[in-house]
Parts: structure tokens; sequence; C-alpha cells
């Protein structure tokens, strides 16, 4: 887990996990006698130690020691375990050549050591799941670096990614188009899977939905580890149609550089709005389909969709959903690419989403994350690249890269790539008008008999 606010995001997610098995923030668990065994997808996330405790396996990563130090003098210190807090001495100052290249190259061996310690203490490993931004220097730097490693030494194994995307309109960093682009060029080649969202559309389904006037970095990453939570759910609980991360490449991936599926979440509901709405099976799958539902800024009215994986959690039932999803096919405003005719891959696990005590999420019986791979998430990419073009047409801020040994051309291949991304996706929206054009289907069959 790389860059500032993901520390806190990460710590949230793995406090989440931790409600669900009911681990207390010293890591032990009173209630563990009822697993012994029982429940095998217990050890996903959680290794048992000697003493009894459960340990979550995640290491978090900075090359400055500050918002790690939170972690170690926090309400949940003694849950990590201290070999898994990585700090270096001096940040990356937003700058994806030193968070690469230089200061990130001194922390490197040390991760990759402390991961393959990891590593070798699961029974079967499926893969990585990576927490980071783009727009800082040690989340885009560093985490490039990190990725193309696991890829040299863990080459078969899923890769996945939860990045926070940059916002339309917010922002923290100046450089940040410089930043966003060079490490999506740099991963594209070694991520399986990239889910991003941005903090603009989270703040907008907080104040929106929650009431909440000024959300704060908590309110947003609340929300976020509710995702993170849905999707890891049916590695950490037994369901009817539990999903691997395998799983989530196969049916979301059509081709190996069209893996940014859009993420939706419902319901999000305050405890005082909670009791006043209905939250059937098909009013929240709808609801996944509405952009005011969705955790990055995009019209998906103006794409294709390729596919959809519905994540179902609490009290749910097949029928129900099967109706659903015939219920979606039916409307005129959502269309799917006609080279995709089944579209759909569903998850359904009976585990009900774990609310902070306390919190601004109110606790519901069921609730669904859509994961989408459409091709309305270009406009994010274009949206990106057009600020990335105004500040390299200037050659402004360049210095500061090109001083930790970075050179123009690298700039300018990344852009180039994420030109062709771009049209890679509108080449997926395009229909196919004749499926048997210069094909003898009759000849073919004859042909194989």
């Amino acid at each position: 887990m790389l860059a500032r606010e993901v520390f806190r995001l990460g710590t949230l997610a793995g406090n989440s996990s931790a409600l669900n098995k009911k681990i207390l923030p010293n890591g032990q668990m009173p209630s563990r006698q009822s697993f012994n065994g029982e429940d095998d997808s217990f050890s996903s996330f959680f290794s048992e130690t000697g003493s009894g405790k459960y340990v979550p396996r995640a290491v978090f990563i900075d090359l400055e020691p500050t918002v790690i130090d939170e972690i170690r003098t926090g309400p949940y210190r003694q849950l990590f375990h201290p070999e898994q807090l990585i700090t270096g001495k001096e940040d990356a100052a937003n700058n994806y050549g030193r968070g690469h290249y230089t200061i990130g190259r001194e922390l490197i061996e040390l991760t990759l050591n402390r991961i393959r310690k990891m590593v070798e203490r699961c029974s079967g490993l499926q893969g990585f799941v990576t927490y980071h931004s783009f727009g800082g220097g040690t989340g885009s730097g560093f985490t490039s670096l990190l990725l193309e490693r696991l890829s040299i030494d863990y080459g078969k194994r899923s890769k996945l990614q939860l990045s926070v995307y940059p916002a339309p309109q917010v922002s923290t960093t100046v450089v940040e188009p410089y930043n966003s682009i060079l490490t999506s060029h740099a991963t594209l080649e070694h991520s399986d899977c990239a889910f991003i969202v941005d903090n603009e559309a989270i703040y907008d389904i907080c104040r929106r939905n929650l009431d909440i006037g000024r959300p704060t970095y908590t309110n947003l990453n609340r929300l976020i580890a509710q995702v993170i939570s849905s999707i890891t759910a049916s590695l950490r609980f037994n369901g009817q149609l539990n999903v691997d991360l395998s799983e989530f490449q196969t049916n979301l991936v059509p081709y190996p550089r069209i893996h940014f599926p859009l993420v939706t979440y419902a319901p999000v509901l305050s405890a005082e709005k909670v009791h006043h709405e209905h939250l059937s099976v098909r009013e929240l799958s709808q609801a996944c389909f509405e952009p005011a539902s969705q955790l990055v800024k995009c019209d998906p009215r103006q794409g294709k969709f390729m596919s959809c994986c519905m994540l179902y959690r609490g009290d749910v039932v097949p029928k129900e959903v099967n109706a659903a999803i015939a219920s979606i096919k039916l409307r005129q405003t959502i269309q799917f690419v006609d080279w995709c005719p089944t579209g759909f891959k569903v998850g359904i696990n009976h585990q009900p989403p774990t609310t902070v005590p306390g919190g601004d999420l109110a606790a519901v019986p069921r609730a669904v994350c859509m994961l989408s791979n459409t091709t309305a998430i270009v406009e994010a990419w274009a949206r990106l690249g057009r600020k990335f073009d105004l500040m390299f047409g200037k050659r402004c801020f360049l210095h500061w890269y090109t001083g930790e040994g970075m050179e123009e051309t690298e700039f300018m291949d990344a852009r180039e790539d994420m030109v062709m991304l771009e049209r890679d996706y509108e080449e997926m929206a395009i229909d196919t008008l004749d499926l048997n054009a210069g094909w003898d289907t009759d000849e073919h069959y004859l042909d194989e008999v």
C-alpha cells in the first residue's frame, strides 16, 4: 500500500476485514474456537501467530515515516506486524522519478524481501492487491517499480490494483498529470486488473447520500473500504457463488490492455435514511447503473458495456438476481457491445456488509458492488491526457524529473501509449456488422467433420 491517504485507506480496509471476523485491535479473536479449520477462507487475509494472534497479510510502504508512524502509534498498532511497516527517510516529493529511479530504489530490495517472507507463509498464493494513488511520487513511481519486480519474481500470479485516480476538478498535486500518465504507462503491462476510484466522485456520494457537508478523508476511505471488502468477501467467506481473483480477470478483461473496470456500489445510506428505503435486489442492481453510484466521474450512457461483475452480499438468492439482471437488459439506456452476448458475471456471498461502529454508513441487510468494463472509462483517460498535454507542451516542471535521471522521451512514450489505450477502448465499442463476413459456416463445419 503506497501513498499518504492510501495508508489510512489500507488501515481501514484491514480494520473492516478484522471487524468482519470480530478480531480485536490487539489481534486477538475471542470467538476463534468457532473456526478451528472449519472456515478455510479465513486465512486468506490473516495469518495466525504462535501466541494465537491474527496478523493481516499486508505490507505498508512509504518513502517517509510520518504517515506510517500514525499506524505504529495508533489504536491498531498491535494488529499489524512491525516488520511489515516499511518506511524510508526521504519522501518522493510528488516526483515519479524520485519514487521510481532514485529514492525508491533504496527501499525496493527490503520491500521484496518482506513480501517474499509473507509469500513463503502462504499455503496457496493467488496473487497481490496493490493500493496506491496515481498522483503522488511514491504512489506512482514506487508502485511502478514494485509491480515490475513482482512481475519478474511472481510472473503467473494475479496482480490487481486499487488506484486513487485524478479527479476532474479536485487535486492536491500540480504535477498529478505527469505522475499519472507515467505510472499508467509503466504498469499497463504488469497489472492484470486495475480498479480506479476518484476523490471527487466519492465526495459527491458522501454529500448527497450521507448528508455530510464537508467530507473528510476518513469518510471517503470508509466508503472505499466497503468496496474493497465486497471485492474480497468471496476470499474471506464461504458463499453460493464465490468469485476468486482469477475469475475477475477471466470475466472482466477481454484483452490484456482493456483492464480498467468502473466501480459502483449500492446502497450508500445514512442511519437516518435507511429505514425509509426498500433495498430490494432489483433496486440495488439498477442503482449500480446510475452515474450517482459510480466511484469515478464519467458518463456510462456515452459508452458500451463489455462485461459486468455483480458482487452481492447479504440476504440475496439467485432467483432475485436473475430477475434483476433480466430487467436491466430490457433498459434502453444500458447498451452492451454486440460481440459479448452474456455480459454478466454474478457472485453471491451471504455475509452482509460490516460497518464501523459509530460511522456514517448505516448497516444494511444486503449490498452489491458492480465492476463493469465499459468504454465510457475512456472519458477519464482523455480528460487526464488533455491536462498532460497542456503542461508538457510548455515543458513546465519537467526539470524536476530530468534531474532524477529521466528523459523527455519517457514522457512522449508514455503519452503515446495512453493515446493508443484510448483508441483501443474506442474500437471495443464498434459493433460487429457481420459476424460471418468472409466465413462459410457450413463449409467450415463440414471440413471439421
